[in-house]
């Protein structure tokens, strides 16, 4: 009976880290491709105050 337990436990022990696995692989995966949970305030369209890049430099690494 005593080795009866052990073995159920081990099985218990192989079938179960599949599962964990899984399971932390669908909790990134879910929260990549859930909505946003950030609550920024809706602040409209917001003015460009810069100044514009000049042309001549634009391929100038």
């Amino acid at each position: 009976m005593f080795a009866s337990n052990k073995i159920k436990a081990f099985l218990q022990a192989v079938f179960q880290i599949p599962v964990q696995f899984v399971r932390y692989l669908w909790e990134g995966v879910s929260r990549i491709f859930s909505p946003s949970d950030d609550r920024y305030p809706s602040t409209g369209v917001q003015p460009f105050e810069g100044e514009p890049a000049d042309d001549k430099r634009r391929h100038e690494w």
